[in-house]
């Protein structure tokens, strides 16, 4: 592994690591998001605080994480790091150091990786989830279904360059909902505007 590509995988990584759900509930008021509902550290959680700014606010946040440990090695970085700052900030989220590596599940930071990395390959894999939120009503059978598209997405898009990362991107993905996927088995997965 080359210097300037273990430098882009670190510089991923830490921007990836910043728990925004956590500041943002911190600085508003709403409490230890870790102690409310689900204890994930993401938008669907903040959103059970019941501010719905504060939800917003960390799923941007969140998403941007990607796009901008992306963008960033796109623009300074040498060619072919990009595609790996995205995906060090993708496991940043799910694995942050500063929360020893108990994260969030990685969503909204795996799309704003994936609509930085190729936009048309995002905007396929953003309408699958909402294809897949929509049919089952549960927000987890969408982010599991666009998980699922993603390498399909980018072949598709004649992106093969991004395949490999985009497997490991789903590996992650199906990882983190592991406890998602028992309970959708279990007929037990809330669904979308019902309280966990």
């Amino acid at each position: 592994m080359s210097g300037d590509l273990i430098l882009w995988v670190v510089l991923g990584y830490l921007l990836g690591s910043v728990p925004f759900g956590i500041v943002i509930t911190r600085v508003l008021g709403l409490g230890d998001l870790r102690q409310i509902g689900s204890g994930n550290i993401g938008a669907t959680n903040v959103l059970r605080t019941g501010n719905k700014p504060a939800a917003a606010a960390t799923l941007v946040l969140d998403a941007g994480k990607g796009a901008i440990a992306v963008g960033l090695a796109q623009w300074l970085g040498p060619e072919g790091v990009a595609k790996w700052a995205g995906l060090a900030a993708f496991a940043g989220h799910c694995f942050p150091i500063w929360l020893r590596f108990k994260g969030g599940k990685g969503v909204a930071t795996y799309l704003g990786t994936v609509l930085a990395l190729s936009w048309p390959v995002g905007l396929l894999c953003c309408g699958t989830w909402l294809l897949g939120a929509a049919a089952s009503r549960i927000s987890s059978v969408g982010a599991l279904t666009a998980a699922a598209s993603t390498s399909v997405w980018m072949f598709a898009m004649g992106r093969g360059d991004l395949i490999l990362v985009g497997l490991m991107l789903t590996a992650l993905i199906y990882w983190r909902h592991h406890e998602n996927i028992a309970r959708i088995k279990a007929g037990t997965e809330p669904k979308i505007g019902k309280k966990k």
